[in-house]
């Protein structure tokens, strides 16, 4: 099933000014952001439902969302190799390849095996400058057999561009990829 590109462009954003800084913000409303999110697990079930090697379907989703998200710089996935995340499969600007565990929002995420959403990542102790532009980001920890394998990161240049709606449907979306990638197959 294609995503609706129609759908996704239809919805209107409004754009508002944070505080001092003037920046664009797009702000949608809540039943607009579910169904965009509906819409990208149902695209993501049907990228990888016949694929179960992780990096092509890696690739293909760090692509949908790329181009499908609004205000985001990035988006792609590090992978967990030998105690360390590396990066994979991504969409944006070429990225930091090596982070440890425990550095960073994304190594944060792996120590806590829990979701980061940082509105501000200049605020962030250890926050790693893969991207100066980047001023927000989400990163969503990957699951096999109860350890974290990966984490799913996206960016975005716009403080607080992440909310409570995009850590839910961010994280239905990586479930999409725990279930039907077989992590014990890298290539």
């Amino acid at each position: 099933m294609a995503i609706n590109q129609r759908l996704l462009k239809s919805i209107t954003c409004r754009e508002a000014d944070t505080d001092v800084s003037q920046e664009r913000k797009f702000i949608m409303d809540s039943e607009q952001k579910h169904e965009i999110y509906d819409l990208l697990v149902r695209q993501a079930e049907s990228l990888t439902e016949d694929e179960r090697l992780p990096i092509p379907n890696l690739a293909n989703t760090a692509a949908l969302l790329g181009e499908s998200l609004e205000e985001i710089n990035w988006a792609g996935y590090y992978l967990m190799v030998e105690g360390a995340l590396v990066l994979g499969p991504f969409w944006g600007r070429p990225a930091c390849i090596r982070i440890p565990v425990g550095k960073g929002v994304c190594g944060t995420a792996v120590a806590a095996d829990a979701v980061q959403c940082v509105q501000d990542v200049h605020a962030f102790p250890g926050h790693i400058a893969c991207d100066s532009r980047s001023r927000s980001e989400i990163v969503i920890p990957l699951h096999h057999e109860g350890k974290v394998v990966g984490v799913l990161d996206i960016d975005s240049p716009i403080p607080a561009r992440f909310d409570e709606i995009d850590v839910a449907g961010l994280t239905r979306f990586a479930q999409v990829l725990e279930r039907n990638c077989d992590w014990k197959r890298r290539s």
